[in-house]
This record gives structure tokens, sequence and C-alpha cells, in this order.
């Protein structure tokens, strides 16, 4: 137990897990904050700079690679400035605005009383530190899009291979922006980012533009919830967390915050002074990624005769010059970072739309603001939260793309955070959209046309970073809103039992924790049009399918239960090297050459691998669509033309079977000529720790990294 300072205890349970006791609010800030220091000073000291950046929107700068880096990146006046304007803005919003100003400075009291206490000469933390740190969240794990430039040349691409109109339809079914057929976590329609028509959208010359799409985050957190009537006990069951990578010493950090109206325990992100995933005196919440789309890019039309000059509202305006900083690294020099913004945002570079130069500059909707959604969390915190639709109003104060998820002794709810833009008509969220003024966004969604529900009539809310409702569009760098998505692995698995444990309902979790999505959702519409045209295969291709079959009635894991480093079912080694040449041989018929290009985009199949991730996004859709449509099943929202065998079922099926067989000789070749024999390497998909300073790994498992399994026997309303 320490006593960093009167008022303020600390006191650490078995697990070594921090209790902060305070008399005041500000106490209980300053003793999150030494709590912090002492657990994460080394990430606060990495994250310090790079988060600044993060803020700013820095083009071609990951935050979190930089963090990682070795380099450090010293900000400038001008950055300091950006990020102080940010605490004005907070106290503006009134009483609570500036209680929170007051408890963030304590809190970076705390953090610097640590570094006193050890001694340790580092720069005194500021409430800028906290600003940036709540940026790192909101433009790492709160944003989405960013990567209209590269769908605009893809699209430009399929012009001139299939013409105009031709391009425009398979466009359209490759990004499965609306389909109806996507499962939803709540019921209700919320029409929101659905493409339009219009001379908004612009199509970029293909190649025209070199910087990379905006690093999307890789998403694999989950929520199991369920109603009383879906209850073992009668009261609500959670199962739900985040999953913000694997990194040691582990980004989020476990706190319990008492004391003057605060009394929560969860998760707390270093450099920010709440507890954003925990539980409260008789609630839990957790969020999601929603991958909503918060980010668009802008074509600015040069004027001026150079590069610094652009067309808005008929004027000629200059770009200005934001100088951010510097970067520095051993034994290398100084490099200047500073870059061009328009009134959109940052230039990310130039190209050219049908041979006219242009710039490009990106609009992030939280930019200068993502300090405003701590609030949320203080009300979260001090337990102001008392019901399912007090949890909506308070998570509606949230402007990072979230979904958001409650429970407590008699309900269950969700919610779809995010200021959200309102696109102006004539646009597509799917391209980057005419800066000169005609077409900027209209406002922000009110609250009520966010995807949100109470206690569902089916009594479940499940979801796995799927579309939150329906009419919910996804976001232009999310090409697997389609009708296959890792949420399908849940939906079984809790429908198996009427009423559920909270032992049940995380089992129904982890074992959709080590399933092959493709096997399970994929492999029977692709065996039923393998089988199709009347003649069976034979040999390998039908020894191979056989095989596939089996895995599939065995639940189709990956796990290596005798740990030799191998999957256990041969199924596992098929499926791997199949899946691509069977995912071509259905797209390939009309892509062409243009295959490839479509998977730098979405890739054929995000697999079992060392980040833990798996399955969120993939050519799994595509194919259950269209071999469903060419197999006379039923389809909603069916593609605007058949693609495996150039809509031939009986090529198609030829086709599947050469895509099979080439898989099975490649195995053989690699591994010898029985089947029964193959394996998948285990040891290539265990989980590895960023950073690199802690050699274990652990077995792969597609599930959050910060867990709650919650379930509240009464509320304050009842006693």
């Amino acid at each position: 137990t320490l006593r960093p300072r009167a008022g303020v205890t600390i006191a650490r349970d078995a697990c070594g897990v921090p209790s902060v006791t305070g008399r005041t609010q500000a106490d209980v800030a300053f003793g999150a904050g030494y709590a912090t220091a002492a657990d994460r000073g080394l990430l606060l000291a990495l994250i310090r700079g790079p988060a600044r950046a993060a803020a700013l929107d820095v083009p071609g700068l990951d935050p979190i690679g930089l963090a990682l880096s070795g380099r450090s990146f010293v900000p400038s006046p001008q950055t300091e400035a950006f990020l102080a304007r940010q605490v004005a803005l907070l106290r503006a919003t009134g009483p609570v605005g500036r209680r929170m100003v007051s408890l963030v400075q304590a809190y970076a009291a705390g953090i610097n009383a640590y570094y006193r206490s050890q001694g340790l000469p580092t720069e005194p933390y500021t409430a800028n530190d906290v600003i940036a740190a709540a940026a790192l969240i909101a433009a790492r794990f709160g944003a989405n899009g960013g990567q209209e430039a590269q769908n605009a040349m893809f699209l430009d691409a399929l012009r001139r291979r299939l013409g105009e109109d031709e391009a425009r339809r398979v466009f359209r079914d490759l990004r499965q922006a609306n389909d109806p057929e996507a499962p939803v976590s709540v019921p209700g329609s919320f029409p929101q980012e659905l493409p339009a028509t219009g001379a908004g959208g612009i199509v970029l010359d293909d190649g025209s533009f070199g910087a990379p799409a905006v690093r999307a985050p890789a998403p694999m957190s989950n929520a199991l919830l369920l109603g009383r009537s879906r209850s073992a006990t009668g009261r609500p069951l959670f199962v739900a967390g985040p999953q913000v990578g694997y990194f040691f010493p582990q980004f989020f950090m476990e706190i319990a915050l008492n004391g003057a109206g605060f009394g929560t325990r969860g998760a707390l992100f270093p450099g920010v002074p709440f507890v954003v995933i925990g539980r409260g005196e008789d609630y839990a919440w957790s969020a999601t990624s929603s991958q909503s789309d918060n980010i668009d890019l802008f074509v600015e039309t040069l004027c001026g005769g150079d590069d610094r000059h652009y067309l808005y509202k008929g004027e000629c305006r200059a770009m200005t010059r934001f100088e951010a900083g510097t970067l520095k690294a051993a034994s290398q020099p100084d490099q200047p970072v500073g870059f061009w913004q328009t009134v959109h945002g940052p230039v990310q570079g130039y190209a050219t739309v049908g041979g006219r130069r242009v710039a490009i500059a990106l609009r992030r909707s939280t930019r200068g603001r993502e300090l405003l959604s701590a609030r949320a969390f203080y009300e979260l915190d001090t337990n102001a939260v008392r019901s399912a639709g007090g949890f909506l109003r308070t998570m509606n104060r949230v402007e990072f793309t979230f979904n958001w998820f409650y429970a407590d002794a008699k309900d269950i709810a969700m919610f779809s955070s995010g200021r959200l833009p309102v696109r102006a008509p004539g646009t597509d969220p799917s391209l980057p959209t005419d800066g000169t003024g005609a077409y900027d966004w209209r406002g922000f969604l009110p609250a009520r046309a966010h995807a949100q529900g109470i206690n569902p009539p089916g009594g479940a809310i499940l979801n796995w970073n799927n579309k939150p409702a329906a009419n919910v569009g996804s976001a232009d760098s999310n090409f697997s809103y389609g009708p296959v998505q890792r949420v399908d692995l849940f939906t079984p698995l809790v429908a198996a039992r009427r009423k559920h444990t909270a032992a049940s309902l995380v089992g129904a979790m982890n074992r959709a924790a080590t399933q092959d999505l493709r096997v399970i959702e994929v492999w029977p519409v692709l065996r039923e049009a393998i089988l199709a045209g009347g003649t069976p295969p034979t040999g390998r291709t039908a020894e191979l399918g056989a095989i596939l079959d089996d895995w599939r009635a065995k639940g189709g894991s990956r796990l290596d239960r005798d740990l030799d480093g191998k999957v256990d079912h041969p199924g596992a080694a098929i499926m791997d090297a199949a899946w691509p040449k069977l995912a071509d041989a259905v797209l390939a018929p009309v892509l062409g050459p243009l295959t490839d290009r479509l998977a730098a985009l979405h890739g054929r199949s995000n697999d079992a691998g060392p980040n833990g991730s798996a399955y969120i996004s993939g050519w799994y859709g595509y194919v259950d669509k269209d071999l469903r449509t060419q197999l006379g099943k039923p389809v909603r929202g069916a593609f605007s033309r058949r693609y495996c065998g150039g809509g031939s079922l009986a090529a198609c099926t030829v086709s599947l079977r050469a895509a099979l067989d080439a898989a099975g000789a490649q195995l053989a070749a690699a591994q010898g000529a029985d089947p029964a024999a193959w394996r998948a390497d285990a040891s290539r998909e265990r989980i590895r720790f960023t950073s690199g300073v802690l050699p274990d790994t652990m077995r792969w498992t597609n599930r959050p990294t910060f867990q709650q399994v919650m379930s509240f026997r009464s509320s304050r309303s009842s006693r």
C-alpha cells in the first residue's frame, strides 16, 4: 500500500492490480497517474511523441510503428499550441468540462510525482500529453476510412478493362457496401454511409497517387450479450472485450478507481485518466471497433500555377504550412516533419484526374476534438449511468467510432458511436470527394440515427466487428460487410442452448476463437459447386473434399492440442493451400489481371497468424454469394453478374476442381503423397508480443486481449 500524497491511497491485490482511493476526485486522478507511471512508465515515454503525430494526422507516419521504432518525435511549438486548444474547448462545455480539465491536470501531476519519487530525469507530463494519448486512441483504434484514393484507381482500372457501366457494377459488387444478407447485431434500420452517384465522387487516374492508404487497425474485439430470457439465472450475461493487439507491456492497464463518486474497475489506456472499458457499481460496458467511416479524402483543384494553391468556393486559396516537429534517431541526422494543409486537412500527396494534377487532403472528424470524448468515461467511472437508456445517451458523447455494449441486472444494450459525417448528395463514401466546397460535409449524424438497441426481441446481441444494423454502410476501407462474417460462428453456438450460463457463453466464444471460418461457413457451398454437373470428382480431389468434410464435422478447429507445432487436422493444411486458388477461380474470369489488385485492397483471406486476429476480412462473401446464385439457391442482393466460370456453372465446377487438385499437388510436393499426413504450421500462427522483449509466444486464438465475464444480481434502483 502506497500513500503518494495526503488523501491518496494505492493498494495492490494479489495480481498486482492497483486500486486507487482518493478523498477528492482530483486525488483519484492523481493516484491513477501515479499508478500509471509505475506500471506503464516505459510505454508512456514511447508513445509521448508519436501520439502527437497521431493527433495531427501527419502524412506517412504510423504512430504505433514510430513508437516502437526507437526514433523519437520532438514536437514543435505549433504542435503544442494545436493540442492546447482542446483544453479551452473542453472548458467551454461547462462545469463538467472545467472539472475534467482539473482531473487531467491532477493525473499529469500524479505521473510527475512518480517520476520524482524515482529520481527520473523526465520532462514533466502535461495536459497536452493526455490530449495526445486520447488522440492515439481516436486516430489508431477509433477511426476508419482513408482508402478512397486506392479504391478510385482500382475503379479506373476496371473501367479500362470492362467499360464505364460494367466497371461501376462490378465495383459495387465487390464493395459490399450495403449487402442485405450481411449479419447485424441489433434490429432496425439506420441508413448511413450509403453510396450515391453524382459528380461529387471523383475517380483518380490509375497509378497517379502513390501515397499509402491510412493504416486501419486489425479488429478482433467481440461481444456476446444475452438478456434475461436467455440466461439460466434470469439475469443478463455479458462476455465482451476489445482487442488492442498483443504488446509487452500491454497497452491496456487494469486499475480500480474509488472515492469521491468514482467506483469502477477495468482497463485504462495509459496517458488517459479514466477507465475506458470496465464496470461500475451495477453495470459493465465494453467496446468493439465499429469500422464506421469518419475519414474522407478530398480532391483539391489546383490553381495559381503551382502545387500550393487550390480552389475553394470560387476562390484560389493558399495552402498553409504546419511545421510539426523533428524526428530524431541515434546516429542519424534529424529529420524535420511538416506538411501542407487545406481547409479539409493535411495534404497526403498529389494525383491526376483525367490527366489534370490535383492534391489529396485528408479530413478526420475527430481531429482536434479527441479530449471531448472523455466526458462519457467520466460519467461511466462515476456511476452517473443508471439505466440502459442512460448508457445510450452517455455513449453518444464518444466521438470515436466504436460499438459500445452494456449490461446491468435487467437489460442489455448496444450503441454505435462516432462523429459521423452527413455527406453531401452526389458523393460516394467509397471514392474521394470533390473539394471545391460544393460537396463538403453537411453536419454530423444525430444520436437517433446511430445503430442502437436495448433488449432486442431475440434476447441476444452478438458482435465481432460485423455490421451493427441494417443499412449501415461500410467504410471505404472495409469490403467485408457481405453475407459471410465471423460473427456467424457465434450464432449456432449461442442458439444451441435456449438458456446459457456464464460458463457456456464463454465456451461459445472460446470455441469460435479457434475455428476456421472458411470451412465452417463457405466450404458447404464450395463443395456443392464442386459436385455440380452430375459427374462427381474422383481421385485426389474427392479425397481432399472428404477430409474437409471431416474437419468441418469435427468443428473446423485450428488447435494444436499436443503442441507438436502442427495444426491437428489435415483439413487446415488443405484449406490454407486451396483457398487462394478457389477464390481466384471465382473472381478471375471477370477481373483477369486485376485479381491481384483487388487482393491489395481487400485480401483473399485474413488467416490465422501471429497478431491473433483472423477472418475479419476476405473474399468469403464473394465466393458464397456467387456460387449460391449459380446453384440456384435463394440470394438477396445478388451480384450484377455471375463471376465463377464467366457465368457458366459447368465451367465454374471445372475451375474449382482444378484449384483443389492444384492445392493437393502443392501439398504432395511439400509434405508427401498421403493427404492424411499433411499439416499446417501451428508455430507460424502462434501469437507473438510486439516489442520483441518477451520471447514467449502463445497458441493462436481469435479473441480480445481484455475481456470481461459479468452478471449482476441487483441494481441501485432495486435496493
